[in-house]
């Protein structure tokens, strides 16, 4: 009687544990589910490294950071709308990949003195993935 048990256990079981990885797999949003895996991984390090506290993609956004869009390609400290550090402004470079994956790895060692300061230390793969999701996120 003890096998017989088991067997019916086991005959329920997996079909409820098979409904509820279809019911997970379903309820994924469409947005992410569409994305390739390394455009989902670049986006998830932006919203983890960035956006949960201090950066939007979204020009004219700013927050405690100022707005991402179109970061590669513009001048350090250059957005009229943002009060950055003076040794921001005075930096005098044009982001490119390499120095803003070098910036969010050690922000002090691209420009000393900025507001970052306390929220760097993005590992150098999570920085490569955040400069690619900008690119495709705000343009270039």
């Amino acid at each position: 009687m003890e096998a017989q048990m088991q067997f019916s256990a086991n005959s329920w079981l997996r079909p409820v544990a098979g409904a509820g990885a279809l019911t997970l797999l379903v309820s994924v949003p469409s947005s992410l589910a569409q994305q390739p895996a390394s455009e989902a991984a670049a986006q998830q390090a932006f919203n983890n490294s960035c956006r949960t506290c201090c950066h939007s993609v979204k020009e004219g956004d700013n927050r405690l950071g100022p707005n991402l869009n179109k970061i590669v390609g513009r001048k350090a400290g250059s957005l009229p709308d943002y009060n950055y550090s003076s040794s921001m402004k005075e930096a005098g470079f044009v982001w490119d990949q390499d120095k803003l994956t070098r910036f969010m790895v050690k922000p002090d060692e691209v420009v000393s003195g900025n507001k970052m300061q306390p929220y760097g230390g993005v590992s150098a793969e999570d920085a490569a993935k955040v400069v690619a999701y900008l690119q495709a996120a705000g343009g270039q």
